[in-house]
């Protein structure tokens, strides 16, 4: 019996996945590449979060989104597991928004960080 959990997220893009685990400082490696699971049992993942216990966290796509792989029994972050992913989910966001606005001719014109955790982003657009 498989001990992997698979959980949803509304992650799509992997450059702006891969970009979010490099600001939170969380070491990944591309895929594809196995997860390590219980009793030897493995999965392919994208993005693949080698942990020190021998069981790893993986990011593996459905098709659709990227979803969080891992035997949660074995988990060995730093945050629990809905704190990672709302963490994960944050600065996915971020990175998203940075790169469509990017791509529609807008640039970040102002940037805060809020107490409360969020980010207030400006961004303009000079028009001829």
């Amino acid at each position: 019996m498989s001990h992997f959990s698979n959980i949803k997220t509304q992650i799509r893009n992997l450059d702006s996945l891969e970009a979010a685990l490099t600001d939170l400082e969380v070491t990944w490696k591309a895929g594809p590449q196995q997860v390590r699971g219980y009793r030897g049992q493995t999965r392919t993942a994208e993005v693949v979060i080698e942990q020190d216990n021998g069981y790893d966290i993986g990011f593996s796509s459905n098709g659709q989104e990227y979803e969080l792989v891992a035997d949660l029994q074995f988990w060995q972050q730093a945050w629990s597991v809905d704190r990672f992913l709302n963490k994960v989910t944050q600065r996915y966001a971020y990175h998203t928004v940075v790169r469509e606005t990017s791509h529609q001719g807008f640039q970040i014109a102002e940037q805060q960080q809020n107490q409360d955790g969020s980010i207030r982003l400006v961004v303009q657009r000079w028009s001829s």
